[in-house]
């Protein structure tokens, strides 16, 4: 009798029939594939993907050559520049995990990131110089080393220290040696949410996650390779959705933008005639209401990604006119960005406008390879029906979902509770499988694609010595989509002012962060004490509550 063998038996991984995944792959190919190719576009800058990969190379060259090795944290303080996009290749080149930091905090919490993540090095744009200058003051471990990345189109620069990108970057030959993970688990990166806390926490992805959700970006975008992507949506968020390793994936062109101007984004499209582009529903409503003031269409058809609170019909229609396709994404910093997407079925084109946007504004199904997204009771675990009406919280499960929060296991296990991640937000899955958010489980506003945590801005609020209590909830807004609004019960005797209390505010916070209506009197609550949101909440859509 011959011997049984199970196929899985005797059969090793090797060096021939397994590699860690890693994006890195995707520039080393683009190198090669796409050499001539134009990679980047920044203001009179271009560079070709053969010029990009070299670049990356001697940045990696760098952080060698200053110590920085596997497992380091590289944080960077910068705008969508090229520099950017270097950092989210020559980082991980040597092993380090990439800190990109959103250049809207306030010093406290750029401080209070600096030091959770360790960071060994911080490049820095000098726009941002005076922020740093403060939160390096504040830090209470090792000061990191700074590395100035100059712009010469924003002319007089200062500086932090005298180290320079570019005059570094001339001085090194390229890392030619540098190595693809051992173990794909490695973390890539390292991105801070602000969650429902005052303090942000550190969501810790791997090399496989982004990998799979830069080829997920593809697959659900059915990009080609002659893709010209305009950064409009900022690189430190969610790493730009994974986009930076995406388009080395195709060997598409990247035109970076500074900062979002909606009439300079109308020029970039029209100049090198610009396919895609991602954005917050602020984003999409701008440059409409640029090309409406412009008295100007597009002459090309433009494809955006939408996320966030789901634009209203107007921004649908303005931007159908103008000859962009707007398709809805959902996803969190915990999941790399877009998890799940509203895929538009046939024949959705040729309903009235009003079903068409109710339809393209849900949450979607999910991304293509994020392996399950579910709306599951909290409690129980078990799925709501497809009725679209039992709301559930919306949960995920697969590759592209976080090794978990950095130095934080009990906030790590209660995400990751049954077996599936918590996105914290409540949902109902309607009879065609897609899901629609309905509200939130935890007070997190959502405003221009921010995350802002109600408990930090009523953190603040509290300090001021006439406010006795305070409870903050999000505001309808025809331009943010959300913003916060402080409700406020004074001392007695006090006679703060609303705009006193919102001048002390931009004192001692981020300005999106500051609530734009403050409304004083006493806070509903429950027979136990606790606010009732939701009464605020009523009272911002219908008036005084009685």
């Amino acid at each position: 009798m011959s011997d049984v063998c199970h196929v899985n038996e005797a059969l090793e991984k090797t060096a021939a029939n397994y590699v860690s995944l890693s994006p890195l792959s995707f520039i080393k190919r683009a190198a090669t594939v796409y050499a001539d190719r134009t990679a980047l576009i920044y203001n009179d800058r271009r560079y070709s993907w053969q010029q990009t990969y070299s670049r990356c190379c001697r940045l990696a060259s760098l952080l060698k050559h200053l110590g920085i090795t596997r497992g380091d944290t590289v944080a960077v303080m910068l705008p969508n520049v090229p520099a950017m996009y270097e950092a989210h290749f020559g980082v991980p080149m040597v092993g380090a995990v990439l800190n990109a930091i959103n250049i809207r905090l306030d010093p406290e919490a750029v401080a209070f990131i600096l030091d959770h993540s360790r960071s060994r090095l911080l490049l820095v744009d000098p726009e941002y110089a005076d922020v740093v200058e403060k939160a390096l003051a504040r830090l209470e471990g090792p000061v990191p080393k700074v590395i100035n990345v100059s712009d010469p189109s924003q002319g007089v620069e200062r500086f932090i220290g005298e180290l320079e990108y570019e005059a570094l970057l001339a001085e090194q030959t390229e890392l030619d040696d540098w190595q693809l993970p051992a173990d794909e688990w490695d973390a890539i990166a390292l991105g801070y949410t602000s969650g429902t806390t005052g303090n942000p926490k550190g969501v810790v992805t791997h090399h496989r996650g982004a990998y799979l959700n830069a080829t997920s970006n593809v697959l659900a975008w059915t990009l080609p390779s002659t893709v010209v992507y305009l950064w409009t949506l900022p690189m430190f968020h969610c790493n730009g959705w994974c986009f930076p390793w995406t388009l080395a994936a195709i060997g598409g062109t990247n035109v970076c933008l500074r900062r979002v101007d909606p009439e300079q984004i109308l020029k970039l499209i029209r100049q090198h005639r610009v396919s895609h582009y991602c954005g917050a529903p602020i984003v999409h409503a701008m440059i409409a209401d640029a090309a409406d003031a412009a008295q100007a269409s597009i002459e090309h058809k433009v494809a955006g990604l939408i996320a966030g609170a789901a634009p209203p019909a107007s921004v649908f229609k303005r931007m159908e006119t103008l000859g962009f396709e707007l398709t809805h994404v959902y996803g969190l910093t915990e999941t790399y960005g877009p998890a799940s997407i509203c895929v538009k079925q046939d024949g959705w084109d040729q309903l009235p406008l009003e079903e068409r946007v109710r339809l393209n504004g849900r949450q979607g199904v999910t991304y293509p390879l994020q392996e399950g997204i579910a709306v599951l009771d909290s409690v129980t675990m078990e799925p709501v029906p497809a009725d679209g009406q039992t709301v559930g919280e919306i949960m995920f499960r697969g590759n592209i979902v976080m090794k978990g929060y950095l130095r934080n296991e009990a906030a790590t296990r209660e995400a990751f509770t049954g077996g599936w991640f918590h996105s914290g937000d409540l949902a109902v899955v309607e009879p065609d499988g897609y899901i629609k958010i309905r509200d939130r489980l935890k007070d997190v506003i959502i405003s221009g694609g921010e995350n802002i945590s109600s408990l930090e801005v009523e953190e603040i609020i509290q300090r001021h010595a006439d406010v006795e209590y305070v409870a903050v909830v999000a505001m309808a807004d025809a331009k943010w989509g959300e913003v916060p609004a402080a409700f406020v019960q004074l001392r007695s005797g006090s006679e703060l002012s609303e705009g006193e209390l919102i001048g002390f505010c931009k004192e001692n916070i981020s300005r999106f962060k500051v609530p734009k209506k403050v409304v004083f009197g006493p806070l509903p609550t429950s027979s136990t004490g606790k606010v009732q949101k939701f009464q605020l909440r009523k009272q911002l859509e219908t008036g005084p509550v009685a």
